[in-house]
């Protein structure tokens, strides 16, 4: 009867509108590695409403602080100028302050969670450049649970307390990770020491996105970016969060406050990998995929400039807690890359902030450009205390117009053109070697300290797990490394044998195998992709 029950039409998943959904874990995109299609209903009616869940506090990075400090360029990448990679003034010009503002948070806990929270920490910078805003928003692990934007909604419903109980359950969080693979790279970090980070001057941020740099000549590469805390990494093993959380919930915030009081500013060197852009099939990963490391040996973090935090805020509220980030907050000479997850979040950091402080959130000082000023024919809306600076003729909001209003900016010389070229339709990767590769590596790489807390979590949380779930994911760690499947089984009481002898998950490719490709009803194969050098376009289209 239960069976009967899973298969009837009760239980099929759809769409608000009523439609069935037949593909829950990609999107829309031309070709497996993307762009994304901004008609992909689906996701933006899942995106949209998910982002509307909680009000006032944000969904998820409820519990937050921040401070003020600037951001200097060293003028060079690595032992190359700049200018070779990109054209983006805060980068390129050395010796530059620009003034930026950073938000510290955790993730899943609400507004007055404790900061000891076994998360990954928000990270986010806003820049405030002479070109505009750049916003740079990730986390301090530099990958991420998912690799498609589709899944957010899921993993953090999973991830959040039950609807029922309003109690994160460990049996929910991997309920959802046993069907995702590409978790567990991500699962490893936080489950050891690296997922309750001391503070946050001790702390480690990362793009986790793949971006581009564009060069004046039109040229792209690949890039992601990290920030690399001169005052060391720390973190703690769980009884050492559970012995601070007994005594102060907000220690992080308390220890970023006086640092910055005290004049011991905290810094860190803003460093950036980059890698042609292309493919890449030889390696056992796709570099678009925010699950996986770009490993430092083959592509080593290049120096950039430095970032110095030094005044905290006059107002907590007006500040940090309406202080609105989004991954599409660009200037010239970084662009996105077909970053499934980059497409998906800029969306919906933009639309979380609409919702959340107002459509005229981006007039609140502490997002306004500072260094520049805003000048838009946008007009009025909710809570508007201002007109942005218009032409010389301020009855002219509308362009183009002979009759002083605003003007377009020049195009530059040579401007970036990629090519984009394949079938439409829903698409997962195909490189997934990496799934097991790096959490395995991960592991291999913990010190004894770190592997024996990460141990003595996992076999806690399966203990909290029904029976299937705990010897899925012990095949899981298993196949991660043997020594990881081994004593996660042996510290949760676990039978090993019993969980290595479990098939394959539905639908996955075995560990170590590359998924099949799609099928086309059309009968013709995907063309292949051209080269960049043939993609690219120096010359702006006329």
């Amino acid at each position: 009867m239960a069976d009967a029950t899973a298969n009837s039409g009760n239980s099929i998943l759809t769409t608000r509108q009523g439609h069935p959904v037949r593909d829950n874990q990609s999107l829309r995109s031309v070709g497996e590695r993307g762009p994304a299609t901004l008609e992909n209903y689906q996701f933006i009616e899942k995106i949209t409403h998910f982002d509307r869940e909680r009000i006032p506090e944000r969904v998820v990075h409820a519990r937050g602080t921040g401070a003020h400090g600037y951001f200097e360029a060293y003028g060079t990448i690595g032992d190359e100028p700049a200018t070779k990679y990109t054209r983006a003034k805060v980068l390129t010009e050395k010796g530059v302050k620009t003034p930026l503002f950073v938000r510290f948070s955790t993730v899943i806990g609400s507004k007055d969670s404790p900061e000891t929270a076994r998360d990954p920490r928000g990270f986010a910078v806003k820049f405030y450049t002479v070109e505009g805003n750049w916003d740079l928003v990730g986390n301090n692990l530099r990958i991420f649970f998912i690799r498609d934007a589709i899944k957010f909604p899921d993993m953090i419903h999973a991830f959040k307390p039950d609807p029922v109980t309003n109690r994160q359950e460990a049996w929910r969080f991997y309920d959802f990770v046993q069907h995702h693979p590409e978790a567990l790279h991500m699962v490893t970090w936080v489950k050891s020491p690296w997922g309750i980070p001391a503070d946050y001057r001790h702390m480690e941020g990362s793009s986790v996105n793949t971006y581009k740099l564009v060069n004046a000549q039109g040229e792209a590469v690949l890039a992601k970016f990290s920030w690399v805390p001169k005052q060391g990494v720390k973190n703690l093993t769980s009884p050492e969060a559970a012995k601070i959380q007994a005594e102060e919930v907000g220690h992080a915030t308390k220890d970023l406050y006086e640092a910055i009081e005290r004049g011991d500013y905290p810094e860190w060197e803003f460093c950036v990998q980059v890698m042609s852009d292309g493919p890449h099939p030889e390696l056992d990963f796709d570099p678009l995929d925010d699950t996986k490391r770009w490993p430092e040996d083959k592509f080593p973090l290049l120096k950039i400039g430095r970032m110095v935090l030094d005044r905290n805020v006059d107002n907590f509220f007006a500040e940090t807690e309406q202080s609105a980030f989004g991954t599409g907050v660009l200037v010239d000479g970084i662009d996105f890359s077909d970053d499934k997850m980059l497409q998906g979040r800029t969306l919906s950091y933009s639309d979380t902030q609409r919702y959340r402080v107002g459509a005229n959130y981006l007039q609140l000082p502490i997002n306004a450009p500072q260094t520049t000023q805003a000048r838009t024919n946008q007009r009025d809306g909710q809570m508007a205390f201002f007109v942005d600076k218009a032409g010389q003729n301020k009855h002219v909001n509308y362009e183009p117009s002979t009759q002083g209003g605003l003007t377009e900016a020049p195009q530059p010389e040579h401007d970036y053109h990629q090519f984009v070229q394949g079938h439409l339709g829903r698409y997962q990767t195909t490189t997934t070697q990496a799934d097991y590769k790096q959490a395995g590596d991960r592991y291999r790489s913990f010190d004894d300290r770190e592997r024996d807390d990460l141990i003595n979590n996992m076999a806690a949380d399966m203990k909290a797990c029904p029976e299937e779930i705990a010897l899925r994911m012990v095949w899981h760690w298993w196949h991660c490394d043997e020594d990881y499947g081994r004593r996660v089984a042996e510290g949760a009481g676990i039978d090993l044998e019993k969980a290595k002898a479990l098939p394959p998950l539905p639908g996955k490719p075995a560990p170590g195998q590359k998924r099949s490709g799609p099928t086309y009803t059309s009968g013709e194969r995907e063309a292949p992709v051209r080269p960049v050098t043939e993609a690219r376009v120096t010359e702006p289209a006329k």
